[in-house]
């Protein structure tokens, strides 16, 4: 076996020098996991927010077209709009037509009330000629 002398001088073997300072960072790494998985959680709910809107915001494009077609075949824009949205958004929805204007406002789904009022996408179609 090889002995070492340590930072004081001392004799120790090669297997305690790495013992010894492996010893004083035991469990580093798992404080600073905790410390780090508060900033990753709330990052991925903000993506996960950012790709909810981006939804409702396609969904309400397609439910104004899809009334301005409807009007443009005389019939009902508003149930041509709630026809072409998926269950969770019909809800959420708000049509007004205005002359041969569909104009849809969608909340996207959030766990704060708040925040989806805030975040709430509109879209409209028109029809010509109308």
């Amino acid at each position: 076996m090889k002995v070492l002398r340590g930072e004081r001088g001392q004799a120790i073997l090669r297997g305690e020098r790495c013992q010894a300072m492996l010893r004083g960072e035991r469990g580093q790494a798992t404080i600073e996991l905790l410390g780090a998985l508060p900033v990753v959680l709330l990052l991925g709910l903000v993506l996960l927010q950012a790709l909810a809107v981006g939804y409702a915001s396609v969904l309400a494009g397609t439910g104004a077209e899809a009334g301005a077609l409807a009007l443009a075949a005389g019939a009902d824009a508003k149930a041509g709009v709630h026809e072409s949205l998926p269950g969770w958004s019909r809800a959420h929805a708000r049509v007004s037509v205005n002359g041969g204007t569909v104009r849809v406002r969608l909340r996207p789904p959030s766990p704060l009330r708040a925040l989806a009022r805030k975040l709430e996408v509109d879209a409209d179609a028109s029809v010509a000629g109308s």
